[in-house]
């Protein structure tokens, strides 16, 4: 079995064929096919490609699941006796993408 590291929304992801992730939000719609051209790794069986820093004519084809946001995270900030709470929250946009091929 193959897989890749791929370069997405300033992360990198160890991706196989079949597999579904969450990532950055994608300016795609859904039931489309992206593709993911900045391919940092190679590897099927003993072989690994290491690309200097991308592997050239590599690419790696997903569909486009869904759209969503995040669960929301709190944030506080707190300073115990001098009257200073702040308090946020924020949910971060993703894209959940299903691996579909990789293409060395």
């Amino acid at each position: 079995m193959s897989y890749a590291v791929i370069k997405t929304g300033g992360k990198q992801y160890r991706v196989q064929q079949g597999d579904v992730l969450r990532v950055e939000l994608l300016t795609a719609d859904e039931g489309a096919t992206v593709s993911f051209d900045q391919v940092l790794l190679v590897g099927s069986g003993e072989s690994v490609t290491v690309g200097a820093p991308i592997v050239d004519g590599a690419t790696v084809s997903a569909i486009v699941r869904k759209h969503g946001r995040a669960d929301k995270i709190r944030i506080i900030k707190f300073r115990r006796r001098k009257h200073y709470k702040r308090q946020q929250g924020h949910r971060q946009h993703f894209t959940e993408i299903e691996i579909t091929g990789i293409n060395a």
